[in-house]
């Protein structure tokens, strides 16, 4: 079972690449960004898709660049999520036929990303945003839009985003911060995996 939930591995290393990949996938996690300000990040990218990219979809975070966004994908990247929306690395992530995911905070920014060919949205800050704000774009959204919800957003308080209509979430120092043991990042991948599967129910 897919769940909409991107592990954000931000401070991963490429030696930690391998099994904290397998680990995520293991606990039912398959979604998984190495943000670009981790330590050589292109590398841990190229690790984790030789190891579970059969399994996983796997990418890099805090794309800002077009040139980014190809150095993502010559390294086997699928996955482009931003924190801001770009017009340019939206296009250049479709162009390239990966998925791009770019931050918005307002319905402007919204839909300069729907219109670029965005595949989803990144709400952020989530918490800046809130559940109230999320219900309230949701309105205005085009039906099908989806909507991950990150920074603010986890397992204590999944089934409130998920009733303000978010689809998914993107989760960062609750499942991992560098210096975990890999026991400790699959106890946390399980728990948040438990606590999804039941705000869903």
């Amino acid at each position: 079972m897919s769940r909409p939930i991107i592990a954000i591995l931000r401070g991963l290393t490429p030696d930690e690449a391998k099994p904290v990949g397998h680990a995520l996938v293991q606990a039912g996690i398959d979604r998984i960004e190495v943000p670009l300000n981790s330590p050589d990040p292109l590398e841990s990218i190229r690790i984790l898709v030789s190891e579970i990219g059969d399994r996983a979809l796997v990418g890099a975070g805090t794309v800002l660049t077009t040139d980014q966004v190809e150095a993502v994908a010559d390294n086997g990247g699928k996955l482009i999520v931003s924190p801001n929306c770009d017009v340019s690395v939206i296009r250049r992530s479709v162009a390239l036929e990966v998925q791009s995911w770019p931050g918005v905070f307002t319905p402007t920014e919204a839909f300069s990303a729907l219109q670029a060919g965005a595949t989803g949205l990144k709400l952020f800050p989530g918490s800046m945003a809130g559940t109230a704000g999320l219900a309230a774009m949701r309105a205005i959204l085009p039906p099908g839009t989806q909507v991950y919800a990150v920074g603010g957003a986890g397992p204590e308080n999944f089934d409130q985003w998920i009733r303000a209509s978010a689809d998914g979430f993107g989760i960062g120092s609750a499942i991992f911060k560098p210096g975990m043991s890999v026991a400790e990042i699959s106890d946390r991948a399980q728990q948040i995996v438990a606590a999804f599967d039941e705000a869903v129910r």
